[in-house]
């Protein structure tokens, strides 16, 4: 009894150290104990019947409203996006075309020295006739008096 003494001032300790912790693996183990209805604090009480039940029956709950919340606003997202591709649809895209497409035509001639002829050129130019005045002109058939 070389180490006992009645006078000691604390208890004798041992120096251990783990050799691996894994925090996340006591807080699975912690959580499966809570979805069993095993919570250190409860470990001194009396079972109640029904009690894992209920304590599942809340977590359940809890999480299927996480996910309802989840989902809801999963579709409130979609439908914001849906409303932003239908502006974007309905004001920009016909500008952004009509921007393109002009950028690409080219500038259309101008003729500042040119006089304006009031008759055609021997009746064959017709380049001062618009479409609609071409196409209200009747129709001339020429006979064919070709021999050979």
């Amino acid at each position: 009894m070389l180490g006992f003494t009645p006078f000691k001032k604390h208890a004798n300790k041992f120096n251990y150290i783990p050799r691996y912790y894994d925090p996340v693996k006591e807080a699975r183990e912690e959580r499966r104990a809570e979805l069993r209805g095993e919570r250190s604090e409860d470990a001194g009480r009396e079972y109640r019947p029904g009690q894992y039940i209920r304590t599942q029956h809340a977590a359940r709950a809890a999480r299927r409203s996480r996910e309802d919340n989840a989902g809801n606003m999963r579709i409130w997202k979609l439908a914001a996006v849906a409303v932003v591709a239908m502006v974007f649809i309905y004001l920009l895209y016909p500008r952004l075309t009509a921007l393109f497409l002009g950028l690409g035509a080219a500038p259309a001639p101008t003729e500042a020295a040119a006089p304006l002829r009031t008759e055609a050129r021997d009746g064959f130019d017709q380049s001062h006739v618009s479409d609609a005045q071409w196409q209200e002109q009747p129709i001339v058939a020429v006979p064919n008096d070709y021999t050979e």
